[in-house]
């Protein structure tokens, strides 16, 4: 009897604001039923049209400190004075149901979780240039001058990290980065441990 293989990849994707990750990453999700998403615990206020365990698990600060300091959380920051976290039993107990996983994490979060889980396969997000990912954060209409210049100095900081990834995804036309994305997926997947449990019966038959 052949082993059992290991469980699904934990995948890392992280970008800078307005690269497109969140819609790249919802169009990978759309094409594969085998992938996941991490849903993130979260102490800021619920926005119109969020779905508590849909878009974050909508819990208060004192929940939020007692996870952190039970160790329930595989990454967490804060960012404005809101507090972010990865639960650690959701991620193990989906990777070992067989399916793949997302983080989407910024570059110190990813750091947090490679510690903890140093097989984890990381993805960096890139615009094709500075103007691109300026013309895109003026696009969304949303915000100030001010604000954009104060997002582009942070892409610019996030953007540095590239060199910690695995995998770097050029997102200038977005069916070819959507296919790029796609094509690591589908290559973790096709990997020998995993094609091993997917096709035992088979393997067994050939070897036998």
């Amino acid at each position: 009897m052949l082993p059992s293989a290991a469980p699904g990849t934990l995948y890392i994707v992280s970008a800078p604001s307005g690269a497109g990750k969140t819609s790249l990453v919802k169009a990978l999700l759309d094409s594969n039923e085998q992938i996941r998403v991490s849903v993130s615990h979260t102490t800021r206020a619920m926005r119109p049209g969020e779905v508590d365990g849909v878009n974050y698990h909508f819990i208060n600060h004192d929940t939020f400190r007692d996870m952190r300091a039970q160790d329930a959380f595989l990454e967490h920051a804060e960012v404005f004075g809101n507090f972010y976290g990865t639960s650690r039993h959701w991620v193990e107990q989906t990777l070992n149901e067989g399916f793949d996983l997302i983080l989407e994490i910024d570059w110190q979060g990813a750091q947090q979780v490679r510690q903890l889980m140093p097989h984890a396969q990381s993805i960096f997000i890139l615009p094709p240039s500075q103007e691109a990912l300026r013309q895109r954060l003026n696009n969304r209409g949303q915000d100030s001058e001010e604000i954009i210049e104060t997002r582009m100095r942070e892409a610019v900081s996030e953007m540095s990290h590239f060199h910690e990834y695995d995998y770097v995804v050029i997102n200038d036309q977005f069916r070819h980065a959507l296919e790029d994305l796609k094509a690591i997926f589908r290559a973790r997947q096709l990997h020998q441990p995993a094609q091993r449990r997917r096709h035992a019966g088979l393997l067994e038959s050939l070897l036998g």
